[in-house]
């Protein structure tokens, strides 16, 4: 390491750091343009679009470099290039957490328009016989507008994303890298070492930190829909289906469970009389104290309308036991009451057979009186 950081700067050339550069961004076009694909979304799409107009920048600047550096054009095409990808990746990191209206597109692309607008000063005329200061003034606006943008983009997105500490990191570093570059072009020619590696390196962070946010983002939202697929949207305890499915585990591997059933006694009554809100929210309570009551001994589900179960996986816990409790819970701390049945595994059954066994254990406890726990075959 001491080898390399005593080389000459050649051997950090700026080849090396943009081809680093395009190494993480085509690993980054590859999963946004994925997911893009096959999910739709307008944050893909933004995001898959800046990081090919990155990709784009990064291959023309490594021709660039090996064709002579930048004329009037290029630099145009540089500096414009730069201006929009650093727009839409913004945009994109918008899109990632909130819906996008028309006021944000017309905010958007119009920084996108100031920037082309501002780009051109690249071809403004000069009388000036100086082409070297000629062409440091025709890069002055857009280097001094990118530091607009900076701002801008922060001051807007900093309080919309979930990751903030991430976004400023990114921000930061852009601002770094766009500070380094100014100081170095103008102040120092381009001629200064240690701003030389900044201008070629930072960037490099700036694009590993946006992989992260990028990562860590798609994770969330894959994390959200695997959750809204397993539970119920009203109580947030498991649906019917994976439900069933962990009954299903554990009695194929001859586990010693037990299934409680329960029913909200007289549920059709309560909201005639007193509406499906306060319907609901009697759900919400019973199933609020079921969890709480099998935290540490196994899982709750929504079944159906008012019929909540519990799988007990815990071969310590006593199914009669536990039932009591919710039961004497729910009629002490809600308007409400509940008919319970439950039933044990015994080999040989089948998850269903033991779900059906519950279910009759608790039809029992409705039609001798409610408000009452039943185990099955009693």
């Amino acid at each position: 390491m001491l080898i390399l950081w005593n080389a000459p700067i050649e051997v950090w050339g700026p080849d090396t750091a943009t081809s680093m550069i395009l190494v993480i961004l085509a690993l980054m076009l590859f999963i946004s343009g994925r997911l893009y694909y096959t999910r739709r979304k307008k944050a893909y799409f933004s995001m898959t679009l800046s990081i090919i107009l990155m990709l784009v920048h990064n291959m023309l600047r490594l021709y660039w470099q090996a064709t002579g550096g930048l004329n009037d054009l290029t630099g145009f095409i540089d500096d414009l290039l730069q201006a929009v990808s650093f727009v839409m990746v913004n945009l994109g990191i918008y899109q990632l957490y909130n819906p996008t209206k028309r006021r944000q597109y017309i905010y958007f692309y119009g920084l996108i328009v100031l920037a082309l607008g501002v780009s051109v000063f690249h071809f403004y005329p000069t009388t000036d016989g100086n082409a070297q200061q000629a062409a440091l003034l025709a890069d002055l606006p857009i280097n001094l507008y990118m530091f607009v943008l900076i701002f801008l983009c922060a001051y807007m997105i900093t309080p919309m994303v979930g990751q903030q500490g991430k976004f400023q990191t990114i921000m930061t570093i852009f601002f770094a890298k766009q500070t380094a570059h100014t100081i170095n072009t103008y102040m120092f020619a381009g001629e200064h070492k240690w701003l030389t590696l900044a201008e070629w390196f930072l960037p490099i962070g700036y694009i590993c930190i946006l992989f992260l946010l990028l990562f860590d983002r798609i994770v969330e939202l894959m994390q959200a829909i695997y959750q809204s697929s397993i539970t119920d949207g009203l109580t947030k305890v498991y649906n019917r289906k994976y439900f069933d499915k962990r009954v299903a585990q554990y009695i194929r591997l001859n586990k010693k469970v037990a299934v409680l059933f329960s029913d909200i006694d007289n549920f059709k009554k309560l909201n005639d009389t007193k509406g499906h809100h306060m319907g609901d929210e009697m759900l919400k309570q019973v199933a609020l104290i079921m969890q709480q009551e099998a935290e540490d001994s196994g899982i709750v589900g929504r079944y159906g309308g008012e019929e909540l179960v519990v799988l007990i996986t815990d071969p310590d816990t006593s199914p009669a036991k536990l039932a009591e409790n919710i039961r004497r819970r729910i009629e002490e701390e809600t308007i409400v009451t509940v008919s319970m049945g439950y039933s044990s595994f015994k080999k040989g059954s089948t998850a269903q057979q033991l779900v059906k066994q519950a279910d009759e254990a608790m039809y029992k406890a409705k039609t001798t009186g409610k408000n009452k726990v039943v185990r099955f075959g009693a």
